[in-house]
């Protein structure tokens, strides 16, 4: 189809074929190493059955069976996984919505600790990090916060963040050593593109004013923060991080249509019913995606039952471990349900 010459004709249906073509690519690329790595498994017993126990051969041997027993593992779930059909966000850019909830003060400080942590993430996958709006509190936390973060398959991996995240710890204003359970409701929603979604320029209401918070001098003199109301849904999007009163016009459009977008595929799947408010709940703490117990440094993950001892290493953005357990998951649920449907 890519061969066609009115394969671009259409620039997002081109995109759409080329990124089909990319990930096809890369699923026939692991299929042949799979196959590879069985015919070097099956050579290699072969020779350790014809060595002697403990010549330099059958240790050579032994040890390619470990390493290529572990590659065809890999590659197993790999091929699992890309059998399934792709969901149609996955590749998209990421709006990534942090609210402080329970817990006052700390559960402020701890979004900002969040905030850092998803950041560090991002550059290690090589993502673009950009703040669009944040309120910062009185001791140097983030009351709520708004992140774009772009890059290839960004909703792929961010989407098993959403949800409430408790932290358990001494907080800094805590005089007797207590340990405190606080809260922050984190929301990933796919970016949408200006086909996913429309919207009416007169169901909008956009006013600007001045900047407040951190941002310096030229920020803070001009009228370039972006306020825009969507009157069919009520939505409110707030945009201030750049001084260009159009660049935070467009990222609160960017903003607005990723909600507007959540909301449709709330309405439209199942799957996706009341898509935000299931995923972030009240932010009351007995409701918890994932837990962060600092005295214990220990990070559970209440959905697959997963407990890692490395808090501090996942607060500096390692996230993989948690991360790649719950895609696991997932695609262990879908399969489970194809085999179910037929």
């Amino acid at each position: 189809m890519l061969s066609l010459p009115d394969a671009f004709a259409n620039p997002q249906r081109g995109q759409e074929l080329t990124r089909e073509h990319s990930r096809l690519r890369a699923l026939v690329e692991a299929g042949d190493r799979f196959e590879r790595t069985g015919t070097e498994l099956t050579d290699n017993r072969a020779l350790l059955e014809s060595e002697s126990s403990g010549s330099e051969m059958a240790v050579m041997a032994g040890e390619e069976i470990q390493r290529l027993t572990i590659e065809e593992a890999r590659l197993v779930d790999r091929l699992r996984a890309g059998i399934l059909p792709p969901s149609p966000t996955d590749s998209r850019n990421s709006i990534l919505e942090l609210r402080a909830a329970a817990g006052g003060a700390e559960s402020a400080l701890f979004a900002a600790d969040l905030l850092r942590m998803y950041q560090r993430y991002a550059e290690t996958q090589g993502w673009k990090f950009e703040v669009l709006d944040a309120s910062s509190s009185d001791l140097g936390g983030y009351k709520d916060a708004i992140v774009s973060v772009t890059g290839p398959d960004v909703f792929k991996c961010l989407k098993y963040e959403s949800g409430v995240h408790r932290v358990q710890r001494v907080p800094a204003t805590e005089a007797q050593g207590r340990i405190h359970t606080s809260t922050v409701t984190v929301a990933v929603m796919p970016e949408a593109e200006e086909v996913d979604v429309v919207i009416k320029p007169e169901d909008l209401e956009i006013n600007v004013c001045r900047a407040g918070g951190h941002g310096g001098q030229g920020v803070n003199t001009t009228d370039s923060a972006v306020r825009i109301f969507h009157r069919p849904s009520g939505i409110d999007v707030r945009c201030q991080d750049g001084r260009s009163q159009q660049k935070n016009k467009a990222q609160a459009m960017t903003v607005l249509r990723s909600r507007l977008l959540e909301r449709k595929m709330a309405e439209e799947n199942a799957k996706y019913a009341a898509f935000r408010k299931e995923q972030v709940g009240t932010g009351e703490r007995s409701e918890k995606t994932r837990t962060y117990n600092f005295p214990q440094n220990r990070v559970t993950d209440h959905r697959i039952n997963l407990t890692l001892y490395n808090l501090a290493a996942v607060l500096e953005g390692n996230l993989d471990p948690l991360i790649d357990p719950l895609i696991a998951d997932d695609v262990e649920r879908r399969l489970a349900e194809l085999h179910i449907g037929g």
